[in-house]
């Protein structure tokens, strides 16, 4: 096979944590085949739409929505949905006609690998998490390989057919040598201040910004500590008018622009424990404190975190002790260079920088 002619098809979505992932793949592939073609299938109205086109890529969706675990009259139409997402989706992959297929995860991916593999089209799946999904547990089971970022996946999948690569990452992480006074410039920080960040998400985590809230004296007590507080969109009016972000030493920013310049200024990280947040923490090599959210899937972010915990690369605070127990373990670490220092250095060896490039080219393997 010519690279003139190579196809290549990534579908998955719905969430950050399956399109930058997808998108990271897309340009390892074209890093090594750059006449290649490319088309992304992801969810109507979900943020692949937005962000793909934004990467260079043509994307499609398809109607198809998860299925709600609470009782939600949204499940009536879920069953219409499915059927109409399967017809599109074979339709699809009949008309690009791909070589390979791979899939990042999430309800959106479903339709199209299920067609292509009814298809006879070899395809590959991308987890992300230490506990698998359910939709990629169902795909396993006709995925020529599973591409994986923890131990122990062979409880979900076949063992033969696991490859450990980790997770792909955002170029931009990769490279953070150098940036730390780029940063501190950037957020108009102190450079003889211990820097405290605290990470959201692009929504925000309520947990995380009432432990801000509530311990407005921890940071008026400490102004050698300096903090960014990433609150998210959803709560900027709620908690920006709050007593902590108005504190000389605290910043509360409803979103980051530049996060690799943020991860360079960063002494403690505090973060949720999505699969690519930890993902990035991991190259980052600074100490985290994850406060794995509640509200997942299988409890999927808890045995993320306890996968990093379990090697001692990060420390866990439940969320529900949050309020309570976050900012102790904060001020451990800062007054503790040598605990600092190890969970830095344990971290750090868990980084996989060349994630994309090695599902890449277990893609292209498949083809040929």
């Amino acid at each position: 096979m010519s690279k003139e002619n190579l196809k290549i098809m990534i579908t998955g979505g719905g969430t950050g944590g399956h399109i930058f992932p997808a998108i990271a793949i897309a340009d390892a592939i074209k890093k090594l085949h750059p006449e290649a073609s490319f088309l992304f299938v992801g969810a109507t109205g979900k943020m692949e739409m937005e962000r793909v086109p934004k990467a260079g890529y043509a994307i499609e969706g398809l109607p198809v929505a998860g299925f709600q675990r609470s009782m939600s009259l949204k499940n009536l139409s879920f069953p219409f949905k499915l059927l109409k997402s399967l017809w599109r989706a074979r339709s699809i992959v009949k008309r690009f006609q791909p070589d390979v297929v791979i899939g990042t995860g999430g309800y959106a991916s479903g339709p199209i690998m299920r067609a292509a593999q009814r298809s006879g089209i070899p395809t590959l799946i991308q987890e992300q998490n230490s506990y698998a999904g359910v939709t990629n547990k169902i795909l396993g089971r006709r995925a020529r390989k599973i591409c994986v970022a923890y131990d122990h996946m062979e409880q979900f999948f076949p063992a033969d057919r696991i490859v450990f690569t980790g997770n792909p990452v955002r170029s931009d992480i990769l490279h953070l040598e150098g940036k730390r006074e780029e940063g501190i410039r950037h957020y108009n920080l102190d450079p003889n201040k211990k820097t405290l960040v605290v990470i959201g998400g692009s929504l925000g985590a309520r947990t995380l910004n009432n432990a801000m809230r509530d311990n407005v004296e921890f940071f008026e007590q400490n102004p050698d500590i300096q903090v960014i507080w990433q609150c998210g969109k959803f709560y900027e009016y709620e908690y920006s008018a709050m007593e902590t972000a108005k504190l000389p030493n605290v910043q509360c920013l409803a979103f980051i622009d530049r996060m690799d310049l943020l991860y360079a200024t960063a002494d403690v990280i505090v973060s949720r424990a999505g699969a690519l947040s930890i993902s990035e923490l991991c190259l980052v090599g600074k100490p985290v404190i994850l406060v794995p959210s509640p509200n997942v899937a299988e409890d999927h972010q808890t045995k993320n975190a306890l996968a990093l915990v379990e090697k001692g690369a990060a420390r866990l605070v439940r969320d529900a002790d949050a309020g309570e127990k976050l900012l102790q373990e904060v001020n451990l670490i800062l007054e503790s260079e040598a605990l600092a220092f190890s969970l830095g250095e344990s971290i750090r060896q868990m980084g996989r920088p060349n994630a994309a490039e090695a599902i890449a080219r277990e893609a292209l393997k498949m083809i040929n």
